[in-house]
């Protein structure tokens, strides 16, 4: 199934998507431009093993602010998982090269290599959230930031925290998401891009958690570096949370949100101790980089 959209509200159903927990997992969708010369005309596929039902196109038609229109076709027996990622281009994005496993590395001796399959979590490095994450770290970085303790929340197919080890080798890690699937998908990932699990230096713990509620996250704290890719309204909401666990001086680095819903973001960041150290705008999405203040 295919509906046509512009890019915006397509890169808004496939977020929503993200954080749909009921989401049928026998709907695999993908977002994507049209032709080249047209990068506003998108699309959205949807890829059943079963003739579309009313629920199916309900559910789909949900991912947006209107009803679509939908065109449906019978397509040859596929894993439909692997195909809606197959044609990915690979993405450069800061000091990172993001690929699928079937694709090349990079030959460029200066750029870090992450292999990320097709699978049920977000996060292949397509979108600009998850892009514009990894140019972030690579200005965090770049900055002269020593990073010892670093938590990703919402952590997807766990790319981020993958690129925080290999920014900082030494670090203590931990990735968390809200979604059972992600556990495995991580661990599976990590193992692709030659991290170790575990809870030691260098080493990604994983855990499954909403926001920070978690006694190993909690534990772990204070983080000097938290990472949140996910939406304005969870990102607000668990900023008294941010603060809690973070130290003076910490880094946070926020995504998930759209440019509209920047303000408020920051302002519910700025009454919890942080200030904005950089941003960057990718389309409709801001990528948010935030400092703790020292105490007084």
């Amino acid at each position: 199934m295919v509906a046509l959209a512009p890019r915006a509200e397509i890169e808004r159903a496939l977020l929503a998507h993200e954080d749909a927990l009921d989401w049928d997992p026998g709907i695999v969708i993908a977002g994507s431009e049209t032709a080249q010369d047209r990068p506003d005309d998108w699309q959205l596929e949807a890829w059943l093993e079963r003739r579309p039902s009313a629920r199916d196109r309900a559910a789909l038609d949900a991912l947006f602010d209107r009803a679509q229109e939908w065109r449906a076709e019978q397509l040859p027996a596929t894993d439909w998982l692997t195909h809606s990622q197959r044609d990915l281009a690979p993405i450069r994005a800061g000091r990172f090269y993001v690929h699928t496993p079937d694709q090349p590395a990079s030959d460029d001796d200066a750029t870090i290599d992450l292999a990320i399959p097709a699978s049920q979590a977000f996060g292949t490095g397509q979108h600009a959230t998850t892009a514009g994450c990894l140019a972030m770290l690579t200005s965090i970085k770049a900055s002269g930031a020593i990073v010892r303790n670093c938590a990703d929340i919402g952590t997807g197919s766990g790319l981020l925290a993958f690129a925080v080890l290999k920014l900082w080798p030494r670090a203590l890690a931990i990735a968390s998401d809200i979604d059972p699937v992600c556990a495995g998908v991580v661990m599976d990932n990590a193992q692709h891009n030659g991290i170790a699990i575990g809870g030691g230096a260098g080493e990604l713990a994983v855990t499954v958690a909403a926001g920070l509620d978690h006694p190993l996250l909690l534990g772990r704290a204070p983080y000097d570096l938290l990472i949140a890719n996910i939406l304005a309204g969870p990102l607000i909401e668990l900023m008294p949370a941010f603060a809690a666990v973070t130290a003076p001086g910490t880094h946070l680095l926020l995504a998930g949100l759209l440019t509209s819903q920047e303000a408020a973001v920051l302002r519910a960041a700025t009454r919890h101790g942080f200030r904005l150290a950089r941003r960057e705008a990718r389309g409709d999405w801001s990528i948010l980089w935030l400092r703790r203040r020292a105490a007084r």
